[in-house]
């Protein structure tokens, strides 16, 4: 029996009837849909933060966060290459609706256990699972969306204006969950979920007001039709044959791996270098989402580096250092507050870059399967340093940092010998690392030159009409 077909959602959800209701469109339409992506996140980024912080007191254990952080972000990976064929094939609105509706869910499902105190860890691992499936449409969603929104032109500034909608939440977020967790407690922790179902309402409710144009089918995509494996498996072939393509993933893959290791153990680093303080890993989180602002209002407004190139492994090299290697080897709020920010800073440039040179090269009506599958090659190491990293932290760094470890006696004048000093040499070690990859990028022709080796999607097919 041959693969199955997925059901196609029903025509009448495209063009035609979000004209007929008159929706807001181009330019303004993406403006609104990043407000309403920011509230949402806000949402989001406190029910997170005050989820964290309920876990590690009740576990005292690395790795509980950093299996969280795994069942959470390892079901968005691998069922990206069958999202983003679904993408393609579906209503790209009704699909990011749906992301959003998703996400909402897991809220509602963790308040009512929260609520009876029957909540327990396990139950924050099933619900991040769930949600994490439904985001591997989210993406692809969102950034196939952008290419028929506004013009090609405009891309380096839209991946500026996301990353600021992000960043913005990641600000207050941080600090409004510490601040309600204190003054409503022990009821913040609720108080905090339902903020967070009020926001993912207020997400979906913009959706519904703008508009989002399908894309025109090209010769690309005509051939790219098939059995839903078939187009699932395009992608990956797409990205084989291009060369700089591929070895542009290749060099995400790697550093995919490095920077989540080390980040992973950042907020129980953080936590057992400060008595448990909230208030701290709060202002740090905050410092990040600060410079992720300042970055994305930088590139908003500049567009990016003329070779986008630079911003990705120019980017990856200063993030190592100014980033997890500052973060690291400091030992007081100042400096994890400015190691923070600059790893943050940057980061719009290294992901804005690569999604301008992306959203040029591949046209929009396979750009969900060829960004689902280019997602899952940049990210396939990730939930597997996730993983591994709280048993790491655990069982190898940290025992190993304390007294007469074997790694004290060498980075201990360095980093201290105290409870957290483990955890600071991962991300000394990965941060050095993840500059080295960025670095060698260079040394590789079809990386370096990426952009003049391949010609834009629109100057390679030419657009016919849909039938």
């Amino acid at each position: 029996m041959g693969p199955l077909e997925a059901p196609e959602l029903p025509v009448d959800t495209g063009d035609a009837a979000e004209k007929r209701t008159a929706r807001l469109s181009g330019m303004r339409a993406f403006t609104l849909v990043c407000a309403g992506q920011t509230v949402s996140l806000l949402g989001t980024g406190m029910t997170g933060f005050a989820l964290v912080i309920w876990a590690y007191l009740q576990t005292h254990s690395v790795t509980t966060l950093a299996l969280a952080a795994f069942f959470r972000f390892a079901p968005t990976v691998m069922l990206s290459p069958v999202a983003g064929a679904l993408v393609d094939r579906w209503n790209r609105k009704l699909t990011m609706m749906l992301s959003d509706l998703a996400a909402g869910i897991g809220t509602i499902i963790l308040l009512f256990l929260y609520l009876p105190g029957f909540l327990q860890v396990w139950h924050w691992y099933i619900v991040g699972a769930f949600s994490g499936a439904f985001e591997a449409f989210q993406w692809p969603a969102y950034s196939a969306a952008v290419s028929t929104m506004i013009p090609k032109a405009q891309y380096g500034r839209a991946s500026g204006m996301l990353s600021v909608a992000q960043s913005i939440s990641g600000v207050f977020a941080p600090v409004f969950a510490a601040t309600l967790l204190g003054i409503l407690a022990p009821n913040g922790i609720a108080v905090i979920m339902a903020i967070d179902i009020v926001t993912f309402v207020s997400a979906i409710s913009i959706l519904l007001a703008v508009r989002i144009p399908q894309p025109q089918v090209t010769e690309t995509g005509k051939k790219a039709r098939g059995s839903l494996l078939l187009e699932s498996a395009y992608g990956f072939r797409y990205i084989a044959a291009r060369r700089s393509l591929l070895g542009l993933q290749l060099v995400f893959l790697l550093v995919n791996f490095l920077f989540p290791l080390g980040f992973t153990v950042l907020a129980p680093m953080l936590l057992s270098r400060t008595g448990n303080n909230a208030f701290i890993l709060g202002a740090v989180n905050s410092a990040a989402a600060v410079g992720g602002v300042a970055g994305g209002l930088a590139l908003s407004a500049w567009g990016g580096p003329k070779r986008r190139v630079h911003g990705v492994l120019g980017g990856m090299a200063i993030s190592g250092v100014l980033g997890a290697f500052l973060m690291g080897v400091g030992r007081e709020i100042t400096v994890w507050a400015i190691a923070a920010f600059c790893s943050s800073f940057i980061l719009p440039f290294i992901n804005g870059s690569n999604q301008a040179i992306w959203q040029a090269k591949v046209a929009p009506d396979v750009q969900g399967k060829v960004f689902a599958a280019r997602r899952l090659i940049a990210q396939i190491t990730a939930p597997a340093a996730i993983a591994i990293a709280g048993p790491l932290a655990d069982g190898v760094f940290e025992p190993a940092m304390r007294g007469g470890g074997g790694l004290a006696i060498v980075f201990g004048p360095l980093l201290g010998t105290g409870p957290g000093s483990g955890m600071a040499l991962m991300l000394v070690v990965c941060g050095l690392l993840g500059a080295v990859v960025g670095i060698c990028g260079y040394g590789v022709r079809a990386i370096r030159d990426a952009e003049t080796l391949l010609p834009d999607h629109d100057g390679a097919a030419m657009a016919v009409e849909a039938t």
